[in-house]
């Protein structure tokens, strides 16, 4: 949504059909006023319902990322050296 994507009908139609009955989807959902922190009212986007999945990665790959990235920067720095030695 901005200047040149403006919001319309079709962007509202869930909330619409979902507002007539107050119910919840994994897009919308209903805090009770207690459960808000009265500090600061952190009205964050953190659907309660929605179980947060972790994204691991396979330790290999990681290994293995890690060991090229390691050779690159031995090669940058090899090419380093020598333009230092070089004079340059």
């Amino acid at each position: 949504m901005g200047k040149t994507n403006a919001l319309n009908d079709n962007d509202l139609k869930e909330f619409v059909e979902l507002q007539a009955g107050f119910a919840d989807s994994d897009k919308s959902w209903s805090v009770e006023i207690e459960e808000i922190d009265q500090a600061n009212f952190d009205l964050s986007v953190k659907n309660p319902s929605k179980k947060e999945e972790a994204l691991l990665r396979d330790p290999q790959k990681i290994m293995e990322e890690i060991t090229a990235l390691d050779a690159e920067s031995a090669e940058i720095l090899t090419g380093i050296r020598e333009m230092v030695w070089a004079g340059i």
